[in-house]
């Protein structure tokens, strides 16, 4: 019998990675990987405009690049026939929006509005809607709203409708114009398919929306702006599907563009994060999912609703039909420890490393492991691009403690991977505080997979056993699996996202436990962590707003 694949697209911070695997056991076979060419713009727009703080935005140009680069690589690469290839599954950073016209086109393609920032994507970290989350959140409260439960209590900045609302406030014109506010996700399907749908997935973590009750109210969005009654029906009107289903298949024009057969199932999209539990082989209570990356995110599965303050949400059959999905998260893992390196390492270490013919992080790492806990006296707040999980305010900022004339830059750190490490402790006694056990937990993400110094940090903080999922490409086989699921057993896949799930995931084949000599240390740190956690997230936390605010009125000056 003739071998059978599908095909994963994980679509990161940075670039899209796409895989090729193979449907009966999950291998993959080939895999190819495309740098968005306009990355993050945080600063200015491709034309030179300036942008405020805060913002991050994106071109959707790069994520057709990305198409057009992997999918016919893949297939060169393994040698397989268009034949072959049963699926296509799609995962994207979420909350990635972006306003488009009726046809599907991006307004920011559009030479009227080529030079507005708000016609361009706003990638998840884009936190120039922070004030809109605050009224949205406040509004909730007032009126009783009680989907609200379902988020925490909590809105964020990072998420769809704020990021609207921004537009509204202060574009109206692109507002107007806009005929679909999509999620990138969503966007990829319907350029592959022609199928205009938005995925549970996305609606539920990201625009409030329920399966058993829709989106909130118009008489919600009325008491933020009267603008705002109809923006389900103007704005978000398009259906919203199941997850692990069929979305359509590829179309005549994007099959002849990509090399691949018209007709072949395209998967539902989902959050890249979401994506990465069936590549995990995570399928019940108790088993969380750690995905250390860019940012982090910490998902579970539960069969009831449970309220848990300061979490990104729980959706029924929001990553796995049948079960409620938890999400929370930390807004800066990677980019700290990349902000640290790029910016603050004095030349002498990075000739060093040059010299070893090693990352400047392999070396700094090197430095750091032969520390032991406590021994640099430094305390990190890991806020460098504000709290997502539990405090939810994209308005603190990092801060380290205990620096001096001694201070070295290994210590400075190995104090920032600690405080990641802290931030994760703080999110998962946090679901068990409120009754969410995390009786396993999995860890995915190249940081940790690659580094056995941040492993081992983490697993002495969390003093759990850690264990290490072995796919590469967790996002990716993920999206791979559920297009197994999505082509249907007909079609040489699978009739159930389970059956494919046990056939195709990825075990995990290393544990990193904890180092028992370390655990008393790092307890003692995380109570100081905790203190400073307490006190400027929640007590004072007005004098880092306060910072923030004299910055983002000087840009405006």
């Amino acid at each position: 019998m003739e071998k059978k694949y599908t095909i994963g697209i994980d679509f990161g911070t940075l670039s899209g990675r796409a895989v090729l695997v193979d449907v009966a056991n999950g291998h993959v076979e080939a895999s190819a990987v495309h740098a968005y060419p306009h990355g993050v713009m945080d600063t200015a727009l491709p034309d030179g405009t300036a942008l405020p703080d805060s913002w991050a935005l994106q071109h959707p140009a790069d994520y057709l690049e990305v198409l057009d680069a992997t999918l016919p690589q893949l297939l060169r690469s393994a040698g397989v026939t268009p034949e072959q290839i049963i699926g296509i599954g799609i995962d994207f950073t979420s909350s990635t929006v972006l306003p488009v016209n009726r046809s599907g086109t991006p307004l920011c393609f559009l030479d009227a509005y080529r030079q507005e920032p708000h016609a361009y994507v706003k990638l998840w970290k884009h936190h120039g809607a922070q004030r809109y989350a605050v009224k949205m959140e406040e509004i909730a409260k007032t009126r009783g709203e009680d989907w609200l439960g379902a988020y925490g209590g909590k809105v964020s900045s990072e998420w769809s409708l704020p990021k609207l609302w921004q537009v509204l406030e202060e574009a109206p014109q692109i507002y107007d114009a806009t005929d679909d506010w999509i999620e990138a996700g969503d966007w990829i399907v319907w350029q592959l398919c022609g199928v205009r749908a938005q995925s549970l997935c996305g609606a539920g973590y990201k625009s409030f929306y329920r399966k058993r009750s829709g989106f909130p109210s118009e008489a919600y969005f009325a008491a933020l702006d009267e603008r705002l009654r109809h923006v389900v029906r103007d704005k978000l009107s398009a259906p919203v599907l199941p997850v692990c289903s069929r979305a359509g298949g590829l179309t005549e024009e994007a099959a002849a563009r990509y090399g691949l057969l018209p007709g072949t199932a395209v998967a539902v999209s989902m959050i890249d994060a979401h994506a990465c539990v069936p590549a995990a082989g995570i399928q019940r209570s108790g088993q969380v999912l750690a995905i250390i990356g860019t940012s982090a995110c910490y998902l579970a599965l539960d069969d009831r609703m449970n309220a848990i303050p300061g979490i990104s949400g729980a959706v029924e059959d929001g990553i796995l039909p049948g079960c409620w999905g938890y999400e929370a998260g930390q807004s800066c893992v990677g980019d700290h420890f990349a902000w640290f390196a790029e910016k603050f390492v004095p030349e002498a270490y990075a000739e060093e490393a040059r010299s070893q013919r090693i990352s400047i992080h392999e070396y700094l790492s090197n430095l750091a492991q032969k520390q032991a806990p406590g021994e640099h006296s430094l305390i990190a707040l890991d806020w460098w691009n504000g709290n997502r999980s539990i405090l939810m305010d994209s308005d603190l900022s990092g801060a380290i403690i205990g620096m001096t004339l001694h201070t070295k830059p290994e210590d400075i750190y190995r104090a920032l991977v600690e405080a990641t490490a802290y931030g994760a402790r703080i999110i998962l006694d946090n679901f068990e505080a409120h009754d969410l056990q995390v009786q396993s937990l999995f860890v995915s993400g190249g940081i940790i997979q690659k580094n056995p110094m941040i492993a081992q940090i983490y697993a002495d903080v969390l003093n759990r056993p850690l264990h290490l999922v072995s796919a590469k490409e967790g996002g990716a086989l993920g999206s791979a699996i559920i297009a197994a699921a999505a082509a249907g057993a007909a079609q040489g896949g699978y009739s159930t996202v389970t059956e494919a799930i046990e056939a195709m995931s990825a075990p995990s084949e290393t544990v990193v436990l904890p180092c028992q000599a370390h655990v008393p240390v790092y307890e003692r740190l995380f109570q100081i962590y905790t203190a400073l956690h307490d006190h400027f997230g929640k007590h004072q936390k007005e004098l880092m707003h306060t910072l923030k605010s004299l910055r983002t009125m000087r840009e405006h000056l």
